[in-house]
C-alpha cells in the first residue's frame, strides 16, 4: 500500500491559524479536532486501515507557516505488523517544516513493533530561526508477552540550517545487542523528546532514574527516558511535553 498524507498550517492574519491543506489516503487519514478557538490548531492522525505492513510506503508532509501555531496527535497507537515475508520492510517518513514565528507540537502515541514487523521510520525536520519545536517519539518494543518485531528508527532535526539532533535506533531480531546495556538495558519502551526555539529551557527538564536530559550542542534539549512498558517512559515525557512554553504559545500566536 502506498498513501501520502499533508498538512499545511497558516496564519490566517486575525491571532488565529487555519489549514488550506488537510488531505490523506487511508492509512493516513487527518482530522482537526479540538477547539477552534485561541491562536493554534490541533490536528490528529486516524488510522484508516491495519498496519504499517511488510510492503507499505507511507509518507506525511507537515508545514508550518510563520505565525501558525499547530499540535499533531494520533488517535490510537501505531501499530507495525509482520505482513507477508517476501515484501520488504514498511517505512514510514515524515517530513515537516516550521517557519519563523511558526510553532510545531508533534505529540503521536507510540509506535508498538509488533512481533515478526520490519519496519522503517525515517524522520527529517527542519525548523528555521524563531520557529519553535517540540517533536515525541515513543517506541513499544512487542506488545504484550511477544518479542519485538524489528524497527529502524532514524530522525534528522535542523535549526536554522544546522544539524542539532541526528539519531538512529535499530530493535529486534536483526539488531544484535539491542536490548543490552549501551542501548535500552532491558528496556520495552522508549520515548525522546527534543525541543528547539524560543521558550526552551535545557535546566527546565527534571529526569528520572531511567531517563536523562541534555542540552543540545547546537541549541535545544532532548529528553529520552527508557521503561519496562510505556507508562514508565510516559511518567517522564508527559509532564515536561504538557508544560513546555509551546503550549502557551497557542494562545499567543500573533497575527
Amino acid at each position: 500500500m502506498r498513501a501520502d498524507a499533508r498538512v499545511v498550517a497558516e496564519s490566517d492574519g486575525l491571532g488565529g491559524t487555519r489549514l488550506p491543506v488537510l488531505r490523506g489516503e487511508s492509512p493516513l487519514l487527518l482530522r482537526r479536532t479540538g477547539p477552534r478557538t485561541g491562536g493554534g490548531v490541533t490536528v490528529h492522525l486516524v488510522g484508516g486501515a491495519a498496519g504499517p505492513l511488510r510492503g507499505d510506503e507511507l509518507r506525511l508532509e507537515i508545514e508550518v507557516g510563520p505565525g501558525a501555531w499547530l499540535e499533531f496527535r494520533s488517535v490510537a497507537a501505531s501499530l507495525a505488523l509482520p505482513g507477508r515475508s517476501f515484501l520488504p520492510a514498511s517505512r514510514l517518513t515524515v517530513v515537516a517544516t516550521v517557519a519563523a514565528g511558526g510553532t510545531l507540537r508533534y505529540l503521536p502515541e507510540p509506535l508498538i513493533a509488533a512481533a515478526g514487523c520490519d519496519h522503517v521510520a525515517v524522520t527529517r525536520v527542519d525548523v528555521e530561526e524563531g520557529g519553535a519545536l517540540l517533536w515525541r517519539d515513543d517506541l513499544v518494543c512487542g506488545r504484550h508477552g511477544e518479542q519485538s518485531g524489528d524497527v529502524r528508527a532514524d530522525t534528522t532535526v535542523r535549526y536554522a540550517g544546522t544539524t542539532v539532533y541526528r539519531h538512529e535506533l535499530s530493535v529486534g531480531p536483526a539488531a544484535p545487542g539491542w536490548s543490552g546495556a549501551a542501548v535500552l538495558g532491558g528496556g520495552r519502551a522508549v520515548g525522546t523528546v527534543v525541543a528547539a526555539g524560543p521558550g526552551t529551557d535545557p535546566a527546565s527538564a527534571v529526569p528520572g532514574p531511567d531517563a536523562a536530559a541534555m542540552p543540545l550542542a547546537a541549541g535545544g534539549l532532548l529528553l529520552s527516558a527508557v521503561g519496562q512498558d510505556i507508562r514508565q517512559v510516559s511518567a517522564v515525557l508527559d509532564p515536561y511535553c504538557a508544560s513546555h512554553p509551546t503550549a502557551q504559545l497557542r494562545t499567543l500566536t500573533p497575527a
